[in-house]
C-alpha cells in the first residue's frame, strides 16, 4: 500500500448535498400511458429528434411530413426509431451498433413511406388518417384537407393540447379517488 493511499482525504467541497441524478437511459414509451408532464419532454425531445433526423439525411416529406405529430403511426414509429437510435449510440454500446441502426433505418423509411401515403399527409396540406368503418360501426366522419401554413405554431398547439388532455384526464381521476381508502369512487 503506498502512502498515497494512506493518506486521509479531505472531503470533497460538496460532500453533504445530494448527488445530481444521472439521466434515466433511454426506455420504450407508450403514449397511451404517459402523464401530462412526462408527454410533453417526450414530444419536445421526439420533435428536436425527427428535425434532426429529417435535415441529416434530407428526407422528404414522403418520409416525414410536417404535422407527422397528427399521425399516431408515424408518432409510434418515429418514436420506436429514436429509441433504436438512442441505444444504437450509446457510449456503452457495441460499436457496431450504429451500422445495425442504420440497417433498421432503411426498413423504417419503407414504413414510414407506407403510413405516409396511408395517412394522406403532404408537404402542405394535411387530412386526419382515414379510418375503415367495420359492419355495425357508425360511418365515418368526413375528412377534409387542411392547408399546412405554420407546421411549428402546429407543432406548439398540437403539444398544448395533448398536455391539456391528458391534465384535464389526471385531475378528474383523482377527483375521483378516495382520500380515505385510495379506491376510485362509484
Amino acid at each position: 500500500m503506498s502512502n498515497q493511499d494512506e493518506t486521509p482525504r479531505e472531503p470533497a467541497p460538496d460532500a453533504g448535498r445530494e448527488p445530481e441524478l444521472l439521466p434515466e437511459p433511454p426506455h420504450p414509451v407508450n403514449w397511451n400511458i404517459l402523464t401530462a408532464d412526462e408527454a410533453e419532454t417526450e414530444w419536445l425531445e421526439l420533435n428536436a429528434w425527427v428535425n434532426w433526423l429529417r435535415r441529416t439525411y434530407g428526407l422528404p416529406a414522403a418520409v416525414i411530413p410536417p404535422l407527422w405529430h397528427r399521425h399516431p403511426e408515424l408518432v409510434w414509429e418515429l418514436s420506436a426509431l429514436h429509441l433504436h437510435w438512442l441505444g444504437a449510440y450509446d457510449p456503452e454500446q457495441n460499436g457496431s451498433a450504429p451500422l445495425g441502426w442504420h440497417r433498421d433505418f432503411a426498413d423504417a423509411r419503407h414504413r414510414l413511406r407506407d403510413w405516409v401515403a396511408a395517412s394522406g399527409t403532404r408537404l402542405d396540406r394535411d387530412r386526419p388518417t382515414r379510418q375503415t368503418v367495420w359492419p355495425g360501426e357508425e360511418p365515418a366522419e368526413p375528412v377534409e384537407e387542411t392547408p399546412i401554413t405554420d407546421r411549428d405554431a402546429d407543432f406548439v398547439q398540437h403539444v398544448l393540447d395533448d398536455v391539456a388532455r391528458r391534465r384535464a384526464a389526471e385531475d378528474e381521476f383523482y377527483r375521483n379517488l378516495d382520500p380515505d381508502t385510495g379506491e376510485i369512487r362509484p
